[in-house]
């Protein structure tokens, strides 16, 4: 019998979506068939340099200019933030400089909405920071000419960027498009932490309260959160057992996934086990998984929320009034609880799956990191630019991106290394840092963070946390940092999300109404009309250049 599936409207929209992005593809190339006819190379695109006209000195020298000029920036920021014209660093930038920024930058979710409206405009910005662009979008407005080709200014501009690509090759193939040219410059910070993002915290109070021990395996963790529910020891008649985030950045319950199932996942449900990559979530592992955690949520011991909140909403659940969190998923206990409580909450381990094995899923999360900025083609002063973001790239500075300027946030102890100063009182670590440090370009290393500066104190016993209690299970590799080819990125394009939004769709209503056996054959056939084959091969291919490059540096 031949399956007709019916046009839900998840596949309309991404039809949709599919022939918007298309046109916007094909725009691209037409605009570049049009240059090559003429020959035309990308200075051609691109203002002339005033730089010389405002007074460029010598390269390292302060101010870069001796006229001030004025840059328009735009890109992401916190939503904690303050505004960049305000934040000490920026100021303090201009000053040395002369090179003055005009910031307008917008919270995450509205630049998310805004950017490609943004670039495809005529009104364009000069710089983007936090550019949040992904592959596909760096490929479509390199090849149109909006974005400029940074390494064509690498020389006699930016001393620190050339040292670090010269020293790490493995940084420089990272952000390196397939024409061989650099569109945007990278933020590194290689403390190992990634990796494992999502920490279980059990509060310990509560275990005490039931009368049971820190769980060892699957089948005790469910029997605590059974205890919880039932045995109400947040005395509140409305105690949540355990309550996550699918798909955020450190609250997902793949690790209850992969205890059941025998299989690591994690958000991109695309894994590595000896260099060959595997999609998790069309796996019968992957099945099993998501039906043993179904029972969980018919049983009650899931937050009925889990599938609606928000961070704002989720992290108010470990500050309530009266304590009514079990266990929850997040990578810090302080922030999500607050001091007064952190000592009630203790990480659970990694537990031994329903085979008897631990096993601890790797996430697909980079420590090299492209797009943390770009110059648009009219940028008029190209060079006076790129010797002012390369100043982001001395590991001092980059410090200082990333947590603060010193004196606020950072200061050198006895041994000359920066060390953070101790946060206010009823102020955590990682809202100071959103509402001071800059983010965008820069570069800690892990051999900066044994010279340069020290870890947050939370993130060293984080670091201390994955050493001992994950990375001794780790399950899978984690996917590295490939580069596509520009087909292979229009594939993505229109593939990658799709299978997301399915995946996402179906995990969420399989958990809460149950029924995975059932849609279990129509699911997997929506996802091969949808293009995962494709998208595995494509996956596979950069895999394989990947391994191969490394193989020759070896």
């Amino acid at each position: 019998m031949t399956r007709t599936t019916a046009l839900t409207p998840l596949t309309a929209a991404a039809l949709s979506r599919r022939t918007l992005l298309r046109g916007t593809l094909l725009t691209a190339a037409a605009l570049t068939l049009a240059a090559c006819s003429g020959k035309r190379t990308d200075a051609d695109y691109r203002v002339e340099d005033e730089s010389a006209a405002a007074g460029l000195g010598e390269p390292g020298e302060l101010p870069i200019v001796t006229t001030p000029v004025t840059v328009v920036a735009t890109g992401s920021r916190s939503a904690l933030s303050v505004p960049y014209e305000q934040m000490q660093l920026t100021q303090q930038w201009a000053t040395d400089t002369q090179v003055e920024i005009t910031w307008n930058m917008l919270t995450e979710d509205v630049y998310s909405e805004k950017k490609n409206l943004l670039l495809a405009s005529g009104d364009l910005p000069d710089i983007l920071w936090n550019t949040g662009l992904s592959d596909a979008e760096i490929a479509t407005y390199s090849s149109n000419h909006t974005l400029v080709p940074l390494d064509e200014l690498f020389e006699g501009n930016c001393p620190n960027i050339t040292r670090l690509l010269q020293a790490r090759p493995d940084i420089r193939s990272a952000i390196t498009s397939e024409d061989g040219h650099i569109y945007t410059l990278p933020s590194v910070e290689e403390l190992g932490l990634v990796q494992y993002p999502n920490f279980l915290y059990l509060n310990t109070d509560w275990l005490a309260k039931v009368g049971m021990d820190m769980p060892e395996t699957i089948d005790e963790l469910h029997d605590v959160l059974l205890a919880f529910k039932e045995k109400d020891p947040s005395g509140t008649g409305r105690p949540i057992p355990l309550s996550f985030i699918p798909g955020s950045f450190c609250a997902n319950p793949w690790d209850l996934i992969t205890a059941y199932g025998g299989q690591a996942d994690n958000n991109d449900h695309r894994i590595v086990i000896d260099r060959k990559v595997v999609f998790t979530a069309g796996t019968e592992q992957w099945k099993a998984g998501v039906k043993a955690l179904s029972a969980w949520y018919q049983e009650g011991l899931i937050d009925v929320e889990s599938f609606s909140q928000d961070d704002t909403a989720y992290l108010a659940k470990g500050k309530t009034e009266q304590e009514s969190l079990g266990a929850f998923y997040w990578w810090e206990t302080t922030e999500f609880v607050g001091e007064d409580r952190e000592g009630h909450y203790a990480l659970c381990p990694v537990l031994a799956g329903a085979d008897g094995v631990r096993r601890a899923s790797v996430s697909n999360n980079q420590e090299i990191s492209r797009g943390a900025f770009a110059m648009t083609r009219t940028c008029r002063y190209q060079a006076a630019v790129m010797r002012w973001v390369d100043r982001m790239y001395d590991p001092v500075m980059s410090a200082q991106n990333a947590w603060g300027p010193i004196g606020v946030t950072l200061q050198y102890n006895d041994d000359g290394m920066l060390d953070q100063i101790p946060v206010a009182e009823g102020e955590s670590a990682g809202e100071r840092r959103q509402k001071v440090a800059p983010g965008g370009p820069k570069a800690t290393t892990a051999e900066d963070f044994l010279t340069v500066v020290l870890p947050e104190p939370r993130a060293a016993l984080r670091q201390e946390l994955v050493v001992t209690e994950y990375a001794p299970w780790a399950a899978n590799d984690a996917f590295p940092p490939v580069t596509f080819t520009n087909a292979e990125l229009d594939d993505l394009s229109l593939i990658d999300a799709d299978i997301t939004s399915l995946v996402k769709q179906r995990f969420a209503t399989w958990i809460v109404s149950g029924g995975i056996d059932a849609g279990w054959d129509d699911y997997l056939e929506d996802l091969r009309s949808t293009g995962l084959d494709r998208l595995m091969e494509i996956y596979q291919a950069a895999l394989d250049r990947y391994y191969k490059e490394l193989d020759a540096r070896s």
